[in-house]
């Protein structure tokens, strides 16, 4: 043996006696070996003789992949020394022609026969590769005929397969320097020949596993081969995208219900040497890749770890995983900036928060891995801001408490080299340790413990030190991403969410002020989107939190939502009532927004009409809904019950002002309406009803529920919502009040004084309704002083609202009924202003008349006689008219007032009152035809009254026998004997009384009309023959003559039974 061949056995095998050598290293040494004792040898012939040898041996390996392999590659080497050019295109044609194709190891031998030959014999590699796509052998294979053909073996494919993985190894073997310029022109261009095939011009997509496999190895090695080159970096691939989208076709195809084959692994790796070149990808092919890839690998099914038959699957998924992990290492490696992170996040999201744990583990391991790349390869140059960190851990710290520990740990993690990653872009070196991030690594133990308890506790320490690392511009945003886990599938995740956003307001909301309307508003939108009930739960938690920091923002916040409000906004009013102290503040402060505004605006009710209508004011209407809200919930009782009164009397009031009242076109709308019923609800609002409702709520948490349900149960709440009785409502309400919160009113009552001032009238009318009422009950003598009330009550006898000055007679009047004591102490005062109402010039509807008529009524039994006699003459004239006034109530009240007059007939104004009596009666016993019955009561009981003022005592005892309230009344008969009593005690009035009769021929009431005339013929009929003269007869006839005209048959007949009467005085 040579020295020189021995010198090279010791170089290339040092102490190859001493242990045994891996596979690979034992190969490259023999290679070597070879090469190097071929190029001692240094001759052409022998060598090429050799490689033929070796060639013809090939055939006795078919049984020996392994040596097989290793001789193709003795085969390449021998040829790559070989300096003939001649001799290695013989050689390498013979290679071409002589392969078993159908054999992977013939296939892979080939190729990495051409290869290695290629290392000094490119062109001629090339050349060969070439020509035989145009050869004999290929020709025949690529007919229409055997394309449609049925071949079992597939030669077309398998030879097309090796083809193509001989140009990969060429690229890899061959000098990087000479391949660069080839690979777009000649490698790729060839492979691509060889992968499509064309029928009738028309390209037609392979379906072979194998090709598909080969096309992948061969873009692979071409991309690791100018991946590996010096000049990688000044190459401008411009077929990088081409060939990345023939990629992610292949990955679109594979099933992901199983892992069968290694096309994704292979595919991916391919992938991620190519994305590692110019020109970089688009953002759309980008996306489109990484989109595909985690698509084609998360959703395989868990691999079983483990199990016989199995290992095969969990090293094709280690290799796939690594390998998806490397291309997108390699696609941020182009972006290693906070945007280019967050971008490759944002296509990640959707997996972290998948509903499969699968799904999610693979997907916050990549996560991991993904960062700790972009930490070990941040380079920064000078302190920038890290802007998006907060959008990334609120992405990912629900993860914290996953149903899968694996999960937890990894999300662990990512928050980890994230605070890290900030600390590096805040200027630290990159071996910096923080005492805080070194924490996180001591709640591992934490995170794999199942116990939810255990976990959230682990969550919120979680939280404390993100917080406390976080840069304070960035809160919001992590906030507003962390929000978005309260909707996570996984409960326990959107639990975690709910710990880490509490936790992180409890200990940092204090410096979130500007943000609280932005952060009110995304967590209105989170229950939009999430309406369950633990996102309600966080939600109310959460508003909670920054109210106790920010109270009046907060509350500004709120009533900046659309009216009128939704089931989310409720939830979140009611988030404000569970703590007395807070809720305290809401109420303070929804009062002043309340009584802060105007109530309403006049406004015209459409452009066409000059009619205008009061309008609702937004901000007091919204915060009416708010209060109804608040007082609503039971647990809103003791701050109620704190500002019982001001509630009481602004509610109260509200409700006054929104009588009639209609909503404003601007609702505050900030969005759209989510669907056509709550367009239907805002139509459904109605500013009142609103405003009852509050006050009915406030009622029962302020311990007056029995007040709330009396006033139901009389009608009392829809009446307050009617202008018309609204002041009955009213009444209702304070006689309730009387008799149940009784001890509540004396600062009612001062409240509602300064109201009986206000420059609205609906006010005013509602505090001089529930005072008026007041005075009417004698149980509140411990708690109020009639006095002022009374002055009250007189000075509104001048407000320029009539029905105040209604009230205000009645409140007066109603002393009688719960001081009557008093009536008698004040009783000229009374009677002045009972007899200055009666007066009122500006009362065209009688109102205040009536009602002072009614009361004055009430207030003659216990006044004074002397403080009478001065008002009584006065008052029977002035009450006088109303005895034929079309009102009922004014009859009836004038009627009945005459009556209670009578009482102060005697002494000096007994002949006075007497003339007065006289000139009624015949009014009176007309009015016992009134079609009222409470007028003909009213009339019965005037006349008994009068009946001892007429020196009578015949008429007084008809009156006293036949006038009883309830019981019926023949009326003719009754008039009969009642004309034969006048006539007898009072013949001088028989001019009087005909005349007065024939004024009511005129009546308005056909019953009254029929009545007189009968009077007449009875005073007729009993007259004496010396008394006719009294009579003016041709005025009567005349008058009777056009009663007989009258529409009504019983006028007719009464007209003339009474003219056949007049015949006596013929």
């Amino acid at each position: 043996m040579s020295p020189d061949l021995w010198t090279l056995i010791t170089s290339v095998f040092p102490g190859v006696t001493e242990k045994p050598h891996q596979q690979p290293v034992w190969e490259e040494r023999l290679l070597k070996f070879l090469v190097g004792s071929l190029q001692a040898v240094s001759d052409d012939v022998w060598i090429c003789q050799l490689s033929q040898e070796m060639r013809k041996q090939l055939n006795n390996y078919n049984n020996s992949a392994l040596e097989k392999n290793f001789l193709y590659k003795c085969i390449g080497s021998s040829l790559g020394a070989c300096a003939n050019r001649e001799l290695v295109r013989k050689e390498l044609q013979e290679l071409l022609t002589s392969a078993r194709y159908q054999d992977e190891t013939d296939r892979e031998g080939l190729a990495v026969a051409f290869g290695i030959c290629s290392t000094h014999h490119l062109d001629d590699s090339l050349d060969k590769l070439s020509e035989f796509l145009k050869s004999d052998i290929m020709k025949k294979n690529t007919g229409i005929f055997n394309l449609f053909k049925d071949r079992a073996d597939g030669d077309l494919e398998k030879i097309k397969s090796a083809l193509i993985l001989c140009y990969g190894y060429v690229a890899v073997y061959a000098p990087i320097e000479l391949v660069l310029p080839r690979i777009e022109s000649d490698i790729l261009r060839n492979v691509f020949l060889y992968f499509h095939t064309k029928v009738l011009g028309i390209k037609v997509e392979p379906k072979d596993l194998t090709l598909k496999l080969c096309l992948i190895r061969s873009i692979s090695m071409i991309g690791l081969a100018i991946c590996s080159s010096s000049q990688a970096g000044f190459f401008h691939f411009s077929r990088k995208s081409e060939l990345i989208l023939q990629l992610v076709e292949f990955l679109k195809l594979e099933p992901v219900d199983s892992l069968k084959s290694a096309l994704r692994h292979r595919a991916l790796t391919a992938c991620s040497y190519l994305v590692k070149l110019e020109p970089p990808l688009s953002d759309a092919d980008k996306a489109e890749m990484i989109n595909t890839a985690l698509s084609c690998v998360f959703p395989l099914p868990p691999i079983s770890t483990g199990n016989v038959g199995e290992l095969h699957k969990e090293t094709l998924y280690a290799d796939t995983m690594e390998a998806l992990k490397d291309l997108l290492r390699g696609l941020l490696f182009w972006n290693i900036t906070p945007q280019g992170l967050e971008e490759m996040f944002r296509i990640l999201d959707p997996w972290i928060r998948s509903r499969k744990e699968h799904e999610r583990e693979r997907a916050l391991e990549m996560s991991s891995s993904l960062l700790k790349f972009y930490l070990h390869k941040l380079n920064v140059n000078c302190v920038v801001s890290f802007h998006n960190l907060g959008i990334l851990i609120g992405r990912l710290s629900p993860r914290c408490s996953d149903s899968l520990a694996s999960i937890r740990q990894h999300t662990l993690d990512c928050i980890y080299y994230l605070l890290y990653i900030q600390m590096r872009y805040e200027g630290f070196a990159p071996d910096h340790k923080d005492d805080q991030v070194e924490k996180l690594q001591t709640l591992r133990d934490g995170l794999l413990n199942p116990d939810s308890s255990v976990l959230f506790h682990t969550c919120f320490d979680i939280a404390m030190i993100i917080g406390r690392r976080l840069p304070p511009e960035q809160l919001t945003s992590l906030l507003f991403n962390t929000f978005t886990g309260l909707s996570d599938p996984d409960i326990n995740c959107s639990r975690a969410a709910t710990v880490m956003i509490n936790s992180l307001l409890k200990d940092r909301g204090t410096i979130l002020l500007a943000k609280v309307p932005d952060i009110i508003l995304r967590v209105q939108e989170q229950l939009e989107e999430t309406p369950e009930e633990h996102v309600r739960k966080a939600a109310v938690q959460t508003v909670y939190i920054l109210a106790t920091q920010h109270v009046k923002v907060v509350v500004s916040s709120l009533l900046s939502s659309p009216l009128p409000y939704d089931s989310e906004m409720v939830t979140l009013w009611q988030a404000l009532s569970s703590d007395p102290p807070l809720t305290s503040q809401v109420l303070n402060i929804l009062l002043e927004k309340m009584t802060g505004d105007v109530p309403y605006k006049e406004c015209k009710t459409s452009l066409l009409s000059s009619a205008s209508g009061r309008v609702a004011t937004l901000q007091p209407l919204a915060a009416t809904c708010a209060l109804r809200e608040v007082l609503s919930q039971p647990k809103s009782s003791p701050a109620v019950q704190e500002f019982y009164a001001q509630l009481f009397v602004a509610l109260l009031l509200r409700v006054s002002c929104m009588v009639g009242v209609q909503l404003p076109k601007n609702l505050g709308a900030t969005k759209d309406r989510k669907n056509t019923s709550q367009n239907q609800s805002s139509r459904n609002l109605d500013p009142c009803s609103s405003a009852v409702e509050a006050l009915t709520f406030m009622l029962i948490q302020g311990g007056s529920e029995e007040v709330a349900l009396s006033v139901m149960a009389d009608g009392g709440w829809e009446k307050m919502k009617k202008e018309d009785t609204h002041h009955i409502g009213v009444t209702s309400l304070s006689s309730s009040m009387v008799r149940y919160a009784g001890p509540k009113l004396p600062e009612i009552i001062k409240k509602l004084q300064l109201a009986q001032s206000s420059a609205y009238d609906n006010q005013r009318v509602t505090a001089t309704a529930f005072l008026a009422q007041l005075l009417q009950s004698s149980e509140l003598g411990d708690f109020i002083f009639l006095e002022p009330l009374m002055d009250n009550m007189t000075s509104r006898l001048k407000d320029s609202n009539v029905t105040v000055r209604m009230l205000a007679i009645r409140g007066l009047g109603n002393i009688a009924s719960g001081y009557p004591e008093k009536v008698r102490k004040h009783g000229s005062q009374l009677l002045t202003a009972m007899i200055s109402a009666m007066d009122d010039r500006e009362d065209p509807d009688h109102i205040v008349t009536q009602e002072a008529m009614s009361n004055l009524s009430r207030l003659l039994p216990h006044v004074q006689e002397s403080d009478m006699h001065s008002f009584l003459i006065h008052t029977a004239i002035r009450i006088r008219p109303f005895f034929d006034h079309e009102r009922e109530e004014l009859r009836r009240s004038s009627i009945i007032l005459f009556g209670n007059l009578t009482k102060f007939s005697s002494g000096n104004g007994e002949e006075t009152l007497f003339e007065q009596i006289v000139n009624g009666l015949v009014t009176l016993l007309l009015h016992l035809q009134d079609p009222k019955p409470d007028v003909v009561k009213a009339c019965k009981f005037a006349l008994q009254m009068c009946a001892p003022s007429l020196n009578n005592q015949g008429l007084a005892d008809m009156f006293t026998s036949h006038l009883h309230p309830e019981r019926g009344l023949h009326y003719g008969e009754f008039m009969n004997n009642v004309c034969k009593h006048l006539l007898l005690g009072y013949p001088d009035l028989i001019p009087r009384l005909i005349q007065t009769n024939i004024s009511y021929f005129k009546s308005i009431w056909p019953d009254i009309r029929a009545a007189a005339p009968l009077f007449i013929g009875f005073l007729v009929l009993h007259m004496q023959p010396d008394q006719c003269k009294m009579v003016d007869l041709d005025h009567l006839v005349t008058s009777l003559i056009i009663l007989l005209k009258d529409p009504v048959p019983s006028v007719r007949i009464k007209a003339s039974e009474t003219m056949g009467r007049l015949v006596k005085f013929i």
